[in-house]
């Protein structure tokens, strides 16, 4: 049965498939879509009169290579920060393909002008091969932004950016918090089914992408973050990973297990009243840490097919349902991806679902 607290914002009908979302304060809707092997014409949109367009412009999404700097190669995510400026994060790995200089980057786009007023490029023993980028957060009581590394054949952790010098560093590099667990500590089940890497020819294997999620509470003290194969959770001090004095010990010393949440998540968010929001592809649902610890169900539908990268802006949690677990390399070869995928939006004060 649906969850009538779902609504439908956009249907992609055709297409690639997208994984985020950002909304501006005036209710600007974005979204991307990585290069994972369907046919990506344009890796950021903005969806407008009900139409994705190639956002900021066709241009910047016409790559010349995969270490275009001047160029999105195949971005995994897009968030607006607290001043309301688009945060592009290219992974500069299509296909998960190794990265190299001038692929991996942050670039910012002003909403007033739709131009891209500056590009942070990441260097080799920051955004490595093996780095792929997956999700970003930005604290301006700090001016960083804080990424999520989630390589399935490398090193996970977090990379730290100052974004008054631009200037970027690892933490928590292979920490034990940031990576997937093996299948003896827990098997992924969606749609009654382990999730695992299927080939065609040859046994199944472990999923292995680590950090995913990421979202920094709403007092600034602590970053939250899990690896994609977990259904666990942990949290740094955003103190520590901002000190570029402290040893790497002295900030993993700083890491709490903020408990079992309940499923596998793929995006965090949180709110300004210090709620945390959880999306559970498991079981089709996106959830809520309230701030007393409790958690609840914000919706649970059988359209959540993958619910993967949330947003919250104008009280609603926005979500993009995506169908990631179907894609062929899930399933012996087979695309059993079928149209549409979605974009819906929660209610954050409507009430938590009632149990049918």
């Amino acid at each position: 049965m649906s969850d009538q607290t779902l609504e439908t914002v956009h249907l992609f009908k055709a297409g690639p498939m997208p994984t985020g979302v950002a909304v501006s304060r005036n209710g600007r809707i974005f979204v991307n879509f990585p290069k994972w092997g369907d046919d990506v014409r344009y890796t950021v949109a903005e969806i407008r009169d009900g139409e994705p367009v190639p956002y900021p412009d066709l241009d910047w999404n016409t790559p010349n290579g995969d270490a275009d700097p001047e160029a999105l190669v195949s971005v995994q995510s897009v968030v607006v920060d607290p001043a309301d400026r688009l945060w592009i994060l290219d992974t500069g790995s299509p296909m998960f393909q190794p990265t190299e200089h001038g692929g991996p980057k942050l670039v910012c786009v002003d909403l007033t002008t739709d131009q891209v007023v500056r590009t942070i490029l990441f260097d080799p023993d920051v955004a490595l091969p093996t780095t792929y980028l997956n999700d970003v957060r930005f604290d301006l009581r700090r001016n960083a932004a804080f990424i999520t590394d989630s390589a399935d054949q490398g090193p996970n952790g977090l990379i730290v950016v100052d974004l008054h010098t631009g200037q970027a560093w690892r933490r928590l590099h292979d920490h034990p918090s940031t990576k997937a667990l093996p299948p003896a500590d827990m098997l992924p089940i969606v749609e009654g089914r382990p999730f695992l890497e299927r080939p065609k020819d040859g046994p199944p294997s472990p999923v292995t992408m680590g950090a995913d999620g990421i979202a920094i509470a709403a007092d600034g003290s602590r970053v939250h973050y899990c690896p994609l194969i977990s259904r666990r959770w942990h949290s740094v001090s955003a103190d520590a990973l901002f000190d570029r004095g402290m040893s790497d010990a002295d900030v993993a010393a700083t890491v709490v297990d903020e408990g079992d949440k309940g499923g596998g998540s793929d995006g965090l968010e949180t709110d300004d009243q210090g709620r945390f929001y959880l999306t559970d592809w498991e079981h089709r649902a996106v959830l809520r840490r309230n701030t007393d610890g409790s958690f609840e169900t914000l919706a649970h539908d059988p359209r959540l097919l993958w619910p993967d990268t949330m947003a919250v802006a104008d009280g609603y949690v926005y979500v993009t349902a995506n169908q990631l677990h179907r894609q062929a390399k899930y399933q012996q070869d087979e695309d059993r991806r079928e149209y549409p995928y979605a974009l819906f939006r929660i209610p954050i004060d409507a009430g938590p679902v009632a149990l049918r």
